[in-house]
C-alpha cells in the first residue's frame, strides 16, 4: 500500500484471473499521454503460487501506441491571433516537448518564427545548448540571459510545461505589465493554470498547426548578444582554478571539468542536492544529453537512475553527478551494476555535509545549524573511495580539477562503474544566474540578519503575480 501514493493506476491481485484486466489496465495507464505514469500490480502471497489455465490470445503481441490528440481548432486560432500580435515572444520548452518527441519539431517552430527558446529542468537538453535560439533557463535555476529575456517577454508560450515554482521564479520572471500567458498542453488542468490561454494537445502536433497559421511571420525582438555574455559568464564560472591555489573547488568548477571531457554522447544525470540546480545554470547539454529527477527533489535515485539510463541506452556515455549526502541515502545499485558490468561514472563531490540545505537556511535569516559536520556534534570520516571499492566499483580520489578530468576519461575504457571523489567547497553558489525563490521568512522576531532577509523576502513578494 505504500506505493498507492506513487502509482498513477494501483491494483491488488487477489486471484490469477485477476490478471485478465488489470494487466491490460496497467499497460493503458503507462501509456496514456494526459495521465501516464507507474502501474502497481500488488500479487498476495497466496495468489502467486496458484495455478490458471490462461487463454492462449492473452499471450498475443500487441503494440502499444501513444496518442498524439489533435487540438481544437478554435484553440488554435486563438493561440496563432496571440502570437500574431505579439512584440516579445519566448517559448518555454517542458518535459513535455521530450515526452512527445516534439523536440526537432519545436525547434523548426522557433527557427521559422524567429522566437527564443528557455528550457525548464524537464526540458532542457530538448533543443542543444549550442544553438542561437536556446537562451538556457527561467526562474530560481535560469540562465542570465534567460531570466532577462522572461523580464521582457510580453507572450509566454508554454509547450509541455506545468509552470511550477521553479520555472516562474515563484511567480516573479515573467514581470512586464500586460503580459499574456498560453500553455500548450495535453492535461487541460496544466493548460489552464493561472488563467493561460490552453491549447490543449500533443505538443508536436499543436506546433506543426501553430506553424502552418502562422506562415512566414518572424521576430526580432530578442539580442541575441545577451546569449553571447551569458555563455562568457557560463565559461568564467565553470573554469578550473588557478594551478597554485590550495582551495578547494566548487561545483560550478566540477561542472566545467566534465563539460570539458563530454562529448555528444554523454549524458549527464542527477537528482538531488545542489547539483541539479547548477547543472540547470551551468551545463551546456546536447541534445538529449541531460536527465534530473527533480520533481520530488529524490535524494538516493542517481546512483540507480544513472544505471537504468546506461542499460536503456548502452551507446550512451553516463555521468552521474552525486553529492555525498545523497550518496548516502542509497548506493547498493553499485554493487549491481558491478556485478551486471553495467558501466557509467560517479563523480561524487563531498563537501562533508549537506550544502545546500545550509546555504538556503543562510538566505533566509538563519544560523547555520547542523547541516555541515563542521558545526555538529560529530563528524564522520567516511571513506567513500573503500565503500565504492568494496561493493565492486573502480573507485579513486581526485587530486584536483585536472586530475578529474583525466579520471573521467579513463573511465570510459571500463566495463563497471567507475566512481570518482572530489572534496568540493561548500559555501559557493553557481556564482552565476538564478532568481527569487519563495521560501518563507519567519515575521517576526530577530536578530538582523533575519530582520534583512524578511526584508528582501516582502520586497520580491510584492512583485508575485499569482495570476495572467
Amino acid at each position: 500500500d505504500c506505493f498507492r501514493p506513487v502509482a498513477r493506476y494501483f491494483d491488488r491481485i487477489s486471484r490469477p484471473e485477476h490478471l485478465l484486466t488489470a494487466l491490460p489496465r496497467a499497460m493503458a495507464m503507462m501509456t496514456d499521454p494526459q495521465n501516464c505514469g507507474p502501474a502497481v500490480l500488488a500479487f498476495c502471497q497466496d495468489v502467486q503460487a496458484e495455478e490458471f489455465d490462461y487463454p492462449e490470445d492473452f499471450f498475443t503481441p500487441r503494440t502499444w501506441r501513444i496518442r498524439r490528440p489533435e487540438p481544437d481548432p478554435r484553440e488554435v486560432a486563438d493561440v496563432a491571433r496571440m502570437i500574431a500580435e505579439a512584440e516579445c515572444p519566448v517559448i518555454v520548452s517542458g518535459g513535455g516537448v521530450l515526452y512527445s518527441g516534439a523536440d526537432e519539431t519545436l525547434r523548426t517552430f522557433a527557427e521559422t518564427h524567429n522566437i527564443p527558446v528557455l528550457e525548464t529542468q524537464a526540458g532542457k537538453g530538448g533543443i542543444v545548448a549550442s544553438h542561437p535560439l536556446n537562451f538556457g533557463s527561467p526562474g530560481v535555476t535560469g540562465s542570465g540571459c534567460g531570466n532577462e529575456l522572461a523580464a521582457k517577454a510580453d507572450l509566454v508560450i508554454g509547450v509541455g510545461t506545468r509552470f511550477q515554482d521553479f520555472t516562474t521564479g515563484s511567480w516573479t520572471v515573467f514581470g512586464r505589465e500586460g503580459r499574456k500567458l498560453v500553455s500548450i498542453n495535453l492535461h487541460p488542468y496544466d493548460a489552464s493554470k493561472h488563467l493561460a490561454t490552453p491549447l490543449v494537445s500533443d505538443a508536436k502536433v499543436a506546433l506543426e498547426k501553430l506553424t502552418a497559421a502562422l506562415g512566414d511571420l518572424r521576430f526580432d525582438a530578442h539580442d541575441p548578444s545577451s546569449r553571447e555574455d551569458w555563455i562568457a559568464e557560463v565559461g568564467r564560472v565553470t573554469a578550473a582554478p588557478e594551478p597554485d591555489t590550495n582551495a578547494l573547488p566548487t561545483d560550478a568548477q566540477v561542472i566545467g571539468a566534465v563539460q570539458r571531457v563530454a562529448t555528444d554522447e554523454t549524458v549527464a544525470m542527477c537528482a538531488a542536492g545542489t547539483m541539479p540546480g547548477a547543472l540547470q545554470v551551468l551545463w551546456q547539454a546536447a541534445q538529449g544529453g541531460y536527465h534530473l529527477e527533480y520533481g520530488y527533489s529524490c535524494m538516493g535515485y542517481e546512483i540507480a537512475g544513472a544505471m537504468g539510463i546506461k542499460l536503456a541506452a548502452p551507446e550512451k556515455e553516463v555521468i552521474c553527478f552525486v553529492g555525498d549526502g545523497s550518496y548516502m541515502m542509497a548506493n547498493s545499485e553499485l554493487a549491481t551494476a558491478a556485478a551486471r558490468k553495467v558501466p557509467f561514472t560517479v563523480v561524487l563531490t563531498d563537501n562533508s555535509g549537506y550544502g545546500c540545505i545550509n546555504r538556503l537556511q543562510i538566505e533566509c535569516g538563519g544560523a547555520e545549524f547542523n547541516n555541515m559536520y563542521k558545526d555538529s556534534d560529530v563528524w564522520p570520516k567516511i571513506d567513500f573511495v573503500a565503500h565504492a571499492a568494496a561493493m565492486g566499483a573502480h573507485a579513486e580520489k581526485a587530486a584536483d580539477i585536472a586530475d578529474l578530468e583525466r579520471k573521467i576519461v579513463e573511465a570510459r575504457s571500463r566495463d563497471v562503474p567507475s566512481v570518482i571523489l572530489i572534496e568540493t567547497d561548500a559555501v559557493p553558489g553557481t556564482g552565476a544566474g538564478g532568481h527569487w525563490w519563495d521560501v518563507a521568512v519567519p515575521q517576526t522576531g530577530g536578530p538582523e540578519r533575519l530582520e534583512n532577509a524578511r526584508r528582501r523576502y516582502n520586497a520580491n513578494a510584492a512583485l508575485q503575480r499569482t495570476f495572467n
